[in-house]
Parts: structure tokens; sequence; C-alpha cells
């Protein structure tokens, strides 16, 4: 029985202790990745801005053989809408939509998941000349955690900007080769 008891105190306390971090911990989070890419700005930004493509370099698509898309838009245009679903767990269930567009420069997409959590967060993908046929793209990708959630802000570099870092290489690879 004294051990049951002493199980219940180290578990409670370990809730509580992470309830207290997550209480401290801020709510909002950002990340930032980046590339050079040895192509030219407009041909960087002309692949980048057609979501399709990145069934060619998201690990997080390329995760799941099996993973269902379903595409309404225009590609390439505010509005078109990429929804996904997978058993994967590490892919799951939702959608990313283009919300803005600045032509050569930037896009800028919302991401709403569904499964395994729900969340809404966005990406902005901005390309800028970086030499001679050289561009640098940059990612972000920001968001709100809701509490207790927030608590992964401290190991979300860990946990999807190394998936977001080799997302930019693949990029790179496929527009190099």
């Amino acid at each position: 029985m004294n051990i049951l008891i002493t199980i219940l105190i180290v578990l409670g306390s370990l809730i509580a202790l992470l309830l207290i971090i997550a209480l401290l911990t801020k709510k909002e989070f950002s990340l930032e990745k980046q590339v050079v890419i040895n192509k030219s700005k407009q041909e960087v930004f002309n692949y980048l801005k057609l979501i399709r493509n990145q069934e060619h370099y998201s690990v997080w698509v390329m995760k799941d053989p099996h993973i269902k898309i379903i595409y309404t838009g225009t590609d390439g245009t505010v509005g078109f809408t990429s929804s996904w679903e997978s058993n994967d767990k590490n892919v799951g269930i939702g959608e990313q939509e283009i919300k803005k567009i600045t032509e050569g420069e930037s896009m800028e997409v919302v991401i709403r998941f569904k499964k395994p959590f729900e969340a809404t967060n966005y990406a902005l993908t901005t390309v800028s000349a970086a030499g001679n046929d050289q561009t640098k793209v940059t990612n972000l990708f920001y968001g709100k955690s809701k509490f207790p959630m927030n608590i992964m802000n401290l190991v979300m570099d860990k946990v999807v900007g190394k998936d977001m870092q080799q997302n930019l290489v693949n990029m790179k690879y496929n527009l190099e080769k």
C-alpha cells in the first residue's frame, strides 16, 4: 500500500511540475530555417509557390506513401487548398491554404491541423537574392499553443525544426539537380 501511495505522489508531483512549467512557458512560438539554392530567385519562387511540389520535398508528405491529398483551386494562387489524411500519427489530418502571395518575394499559408491534435499555425516562405543565380529561402513557422500543450514549445525546434530544415534541403536538391 505504501508503494502505491508513493507512486501516486510521484506521479502527481510530476504532473504538477509539468503544469507549472507550462504556466511559465510562452504560448507563442516561431521557428526560422534557411537554405541557399543555386538557382535564380524567380525560378525558386515559381517552384515553392506550387503546393503540389511539396509531394517532392516535404518530409511530412513523403512519410506516408498512402497519404490521401485533395487539392482545391488553382495552385500557386491565393485560396488554393491542400487537404491531407494519413493514418501515420506523424502526418495526421489537416489542410493548408495559401493566404497571401507577394509575387517573386513571399508566400504565406495557414495550416489547420485536425489530428493528432487541433491547431492553427502559419508558415511564411520568402526568397531573396544571395548572389549570382543564388537565392536564399527563409521559412518561418509560427503560431500559438494552448495551455498546457504550450509546454511543447520548449522542444518545438527539435521536433519540427529539423524537418523544416530537411524540407529546404530537399527543395534545394530538387531545384539544383
